[in-house]
């Protein structure tokens, strides 16, 4: 969600040092891999005890959450751009979100937004998340069928999107699609989803893996980091070649190799259920971040606004070390607040 934070903050310097500088995938892929393993201990468990009916009602509501959120911070975004007018340097804030036509002739961009037909870049990651979940009662029954269906299933979706035979459209004046194609990101989410739940195994420690993930991290870097490919035209031709294999899109095949030795390096550099994490000496900031996590969807959605102010907040003060730390300690510091006060409000204490 920090991270996530610093990659939506316009022109943040900060953002030059987040995993999407160094790699091919990014916290985007860290989002979605974890929403499945959530998923595994919230959705899996019911379907387990309840069935599919219940479980498809709880999908549905949870999809309602969804995109009644996804409207309302559009709709708060929108209008943060329209009251904070224009840039220094003359540039419409409407503009910089491209949302230049919406304001121009709204009737049918509104239908668009309503109907998920018209999604501008930087709203993308929630419509995609809807389409996930739909797909959550689909992979569970095919899971009862036989342990290995979801894997076919989710490859077979996958490759849809690699060879563009699914996606939605974003917007009704031109055939560009939706930046985060679900059924090529659904693949993290169920590996996440159905690793949690045991139906696939995760690779034990090995010295051998571990050496070969931690390889994989390191030779990825000249492709990705923005210092090697301004100072290298071959790594900048290489990474331009190879650019199908690592589409953020599609979800490209070098993204999730990458993902995944990333994943491995992590699984088991935080110990045996991560019980280095629960240190006495750094439980607390553990603790904080659980709790960031524990209301992703809330923080998730502040942040995107947050985020647009802070970006509005820097272009006027300038971007200098000190405007910019403040800033990003601030924008934590909200997150942080948010999955507080949310919790709060969930415990319902006037109940008690």
């Amino acid at each position: 969600m920090l991270i996530i934070l610093l990659a939506h903050i316009p022109s943040d310097h900060w953002a030059l040092w987040i995993p999407a500088r160094f790699g091919f995938s990014d916290a985007t892929e860290m989002f979605v891999f974890l929403s499945g393993m959530a998923s595994a201990i919230a959705f899996g468990r019911l379907f387990d005890r309840e069935g599919i009916v219940m479980l498809s009602a709880r999908v549905v509501q949870r999809i309602w959450q969804i995109y009644w959120s996804h409207i309302c911070v559009f709709i708060v975004i929108a209008t943060l751009m329209a009251v904070a007018g224009n840039k220094p340097d003359g540039t419409s804030y409407i503009q910089s979100l491209n949302l230049v036509r919406l304001f121009e002739d709204p009737a049918p961009l509104l239908i668009g937004l309503m109907t998920l037909t018209y999604v501008p870049n930087y709203f993308d990651i929630l419509p995609m998340y809807m389409v996930i979940l739909a797909l959550l009662p689909v992979m569970l029954l095919a899971e009862r069928i036989h342990r290995h269906l979801p894997l076919v299933l989710m490859t077979g979706l996958w490759l849809s999107a690699q060879f563009s035979l699914t996606h939605f459209p974003a917007e009704p004046w031109s055939d560009r699609s939706w930046f985060f194609n679900p059924f090529g990101w659904q693949f993290i989410f169920f590996l996440g989803f159905f690793l949690m739940r045991g139906t696939i195994i995760p690779p034990p420690d090995n010295r051998w893996v571990m050496a070969l993930a931690i390889t994989i991290v390191v030779a990825s870097v000249p492709f990705a980091w923005y210092m090697i490919l301004d100072a290298s035209a071959f790594f900048r031709e290489a990474a331009h070649a190879i650019h199908p294999l690592t589409d953020k899109t599609v979800f490209g095949i070098l993204r999730l190799i990458h993902f995944l030795a990333l994943a491995y390096i992590a699984f088991h550099a935080v110990g045996d259920g991560g019980h280095r994490l629960i240190h006495p000496r750094i439980f607390p900031a553990t603790r904080v971040l659980m709790k960031v996590g524990q209301q992703s969807l809330a923080v998730f959605t502040t942040g995107m606004v947050v985020a647009q102010i802070i970006g509005i907040w820097l272009d006027h003060v300038g971007r200098t070390p000190a405007w910019t730390t403040l800033a990003n300690l601030t924008g934590f510091a909200l997150l942080i607040a948010t999955a507080y006060v949310v919790a709060w409000f969930k415990a319902a204490p006037w109940k008690a």
